[in-house]
């Protein structure tokens, strides 16, 4: 190994979830992204969607037996993930890696982490394509699968809006890791009273393509059961 490779990895600072989750910038852009939100009528995407994200994206590696830091820094971009909805919805994505990374040199993370970061929350939005690493891969299938009545704001517009009458619709939402069988499940419980299971295809179909591309960056399958029948 080279000099300089084992100077860095002495120097490089590790990733710290505690400081980024406590860091006042961090929760000031969460809090402004989701107001923001807010006022265009999409559901909660605040300080609950995000630490939901960030746990569940840290449980998928860890339960995988991925490192300790690599499931850190899927916790960081999953906390970070949705703040660049401050500067408006289109390209949030791009313009949150950009915020993300004044964030994450703040609280002390290495250039290469941050990279790393930076790169999972521009994937996160299931256009962009290709998953390079398990963090991408693991930020996404947690982002995506963050499906609950709890994210509505407005019961009253169910009627106008479809995604917060999916979101509403549904009552029960789990995220198992089986890491004996290399499977990821999402099972939904739906009230077909309030959205039928057609509706959640009709806005998620490409979410849940996109969770299963992540699924095999991890060596894993990728399935989703609603009201206890398979549906992918």
């Amino acid at each position: 190994m080279q000099r300089s490779e084992l100077l860095r990895k002495k120097t490089d600072p590790e990733p710290d979830i505690e400081n980024l989750v406590n860091n006042p910038r961090a929760r000031l852009y969460i809090d402004a992204a989701d107001r923001y939100l807010e006022s265009i009528g999409y559901t909660e995407h605040g300080l609950r969607h995000c630490s939901i994200v960030s746990k569940n994206a840290s449980r998928i590696l860890k339960r995988l037996s991925y490192p300790e830091k690599t499931a850190m820094l899927a916790a960081s971009a999953g906390f970070l993930h949705d703040i660049g909805n401050m500067l408006g919805r289109s390209m949030h994505h791009k313009m949150g890696a950009l915020l993300a990374k004044e964030v994450l040199e703040e609280v002390g993370f290495s250039a290469a982490d941050i990279v790393r970061v930076m790169t999972a929350i521009v994937v996160h939005e299931e256009d962009e394509g290709a998953i390079p690493d398990e963090v991408a891969a693991a930020l996404l299938i947690a982002d995506k699968s963050d499906v609950h009545r709890s994210r509505v704001r407005n019961p009253s517009m169910l009627t106008e809006d479809i995604h917060d009458r999916v979101n509403y619709a549904a009552t029960e939402s789990d995220l198992a890791v089986e890491p004996d069988r290399r499977l990821i499940t999402l099972s939904l419980v739906i009230d077909t009273r309030i959205s039928q299971v057609i509706e959640y295809f009709e806005i998620f179909l490409s979410r849940m393509t996109a969770c299963r591309r992540a699924a095999k960056v991890l060596g894993t399958e990728f399935e989703l059961f609603i009201n206890n029948t398979r549906m992918a």
